[in-house]
């Protein structure tokens, strides 16, 4: 596929919605950093893939109008991350020394430099920011340091000069530092402490942070019983303490659930049950085909999508091991990156959204 045609088609699918949830976990002491994340997209099949980046890459930016006139660059380090739509395009991904970044659809309020072809050389397009990432740094405080020297730009514009919505990107190393990056205001770029290990989707970090005050009364377990007069007042079930946990699927009802489901877990010593346990919260997230359609628009419901969440990735960054799972196959696989030869010089990829496979094991009676 030309530059110009890989353009169009992520045009086309950019103007729609990204729902995204991104969590991270910290075991007991530290001992492992995990950070999961889920992507959904309802329209199409994103033809995401599995790619392998080696080290000493070299990279070339695309412009706005589908040309490699962009920043170029040579990748220190190698890394492995799931693409969308274009394997120039890394939506989430983690290098060989424990880096991980990806990026969360961030609408309306994410405002890029304004494009001047004289800066090429400096410029960068904003879903090629995640390669840049992993390519170039080992830790939060590199990229803390690096960022504002490259002019970070809109992929694409709308017929009528309108940028094309943007991203906020997520940035987690293996010491247990955790950013969110947000450019507001044509270009100013806000940096996040990510303290609660959460992200979604718009509004802006700090929005979501003063959000999380309005539901200061869940907790886990159960609201205590008692007497109102001779009548008594008692829980049906377990989990009251959580009564009022929004269950829509908006950005700031997710990040609520995200929080509640990441302030309510147990810590655990062993980094493979925490990553049972991303697994597990996410599934919370799955977002099923139907619901973003209303009544009148569901024949246009795609017929080749299970669902709206086409893949769902798992990272333990000090041991180096990337996880993940997709709408057609439920079945966890890894990537050991320890594993991974990043000396050579050419780059892999391998389809993860391709046909479905029921995956299941039969249970017989002897």
């Amino acid at each position: 596929m030309n530059l110009k045609k890989i353009l169009c088609l992520f045009i086309l699918v950019n103007s729609l919605i990204f729902p995204c949830t991104g969590i991270t976990i910290k075991t007991l002491n530290n001992s492992e950093i995990i950070s999961a994340r889920t992507i959904e997209y309802g329209e199409n099949n994103l033809n995401s893939e599995l790619v392998m980046y080696p080290r000493n890459t070299y990279f070339h930016s695309l412009t706005p109008e589908g040309k490699l006139e962009g920043l170029k660059w040579q990748g220190k380090y190698g890394f492995v991350g799931i693409s969308v739509i274009n394997n120039m395009f890394i939506g989430e991904g983690m290098n060989e020394v424990g880096l991980n970044a990806g990026l969360f659809y961030f609408p309306h309020y994410g405002s890029l430099e304004k494009y001047n072809p004289k800066n090429n050389k400096n410029n960068l397009v904003d879903m090629q920011l995640v390669s840049w990432i992993l390519s170039n740094f080992s830790t939060v405080e590199e990229v803390k340091n690096n960022i504002d020297k490259i002019n970070i730009i809109n992929i694409g514009f709308e017929k009528d000069g309108t940028p094309l919505p943007t991203a906020h990107w997520r940035v987690t190393d293996a010491d247990g530092g955790n950013i969110v990056i947000e450019i507001t205001k044509n270009g100013k770029i806000n940096i996040f402490d990510n303290k609660v290990g959460v992200l979604t989707n718009s509004p802006d970090y700090e929005w979501h942070i003063k959000n999380l005050n309005n539901y200061i009364n869940l907790y886990s377990g159960n609201a205590q019983n008692y007497d109102f007069d001779t009548q008594k007042i008692f829980s049906f079930g377990a989990g009251t303490g959580g009564l009022g946990l929004p269950g829509d699927i908006t950005p700031p009802s997710r990040f609520v659930r995200a929080f509640y489901y990441l302030m309510t877990l147990p810590k655990t010593e062993n980094f493979k049950n925490g990553i049972a346990q991303a697994f597990h919260i996410l599934n919370n997230f799955d977002i099923p085909i139907g619901v973003e359609y209303s009544k009148e628009h569901q024949n246009y419901i795609p017929k080749d999508l299970l669902s709206a969440t086409q893949w769902t990735t798992v990272c333990a960054l000090k041991n180096k091991e990337f996880y993940y799972k997709t709408m057609y196959d439920s079945q966890i696989k890894k990537v050991n990156l320890k594993k991974i030869d990043f000396s050579g010089n050419q780059i892999k990829a391998i389809k993860i959204t391709n046909d479905f496979k029921l995956n299941y094991k039969e249970v017989e009676f002897e």
